[in-house]
């Protein structure tokens, strides 16, 4: 038990607030559209501190609750080599999202209707 409490809090969690700062840096993104330097950066703030809330108080158990089946699950199926796996999987995903949004650029994990016109 004790060791899933070190795994949760070193790693998971981590890796849940990693997952937040790109919705913050998607936020950034779609905030371009706006011209005006005072509405874009209140547009900003808005979108982060909703957001921020949903996902501290909805989504984030939610998360949690998915993350905790899918790691028991893992474990239950191949052991502790099993959750090893699924830990790593979680690492190598949450990597590939941010080279993706960071290098690229973050229309490139957004759907093709989503995504900014050109030169904003």
């Amino acid at each position: 038990m004790k060791n899933k409490n070190v795994v949760r809090n070193y790693y998971v969690l981590p890796c849940c607030l990693l997952l937040l700062n790109l919705c913050v840096e998607l936020a950034s993104y779609k905030a371009k559209l706006i011209d005006d330097e005072y509405l874009r950066t209140a547009a900003i703030m808005g979108m982060v501190l909703f957001g921020g809330s949903l996902v501290g108080f909805v989504v984030a158990p939610l998360i949690g609750t998915l993350v905790g089946w899918m790691q028991r699950s893992s474990r239950t199926r191949g052991g502790e080599l099993g959750e090893i796996f699924f830990l790593i999987f979680l690492g190598a995903v949450i990597f590939w999202l941010y080279y993706r949004v960071y290098i690229i650029g973050p229309e490139s994990i957004l759907p093709a209707e989503w995504r900014n016109p050109r030169g904003r």
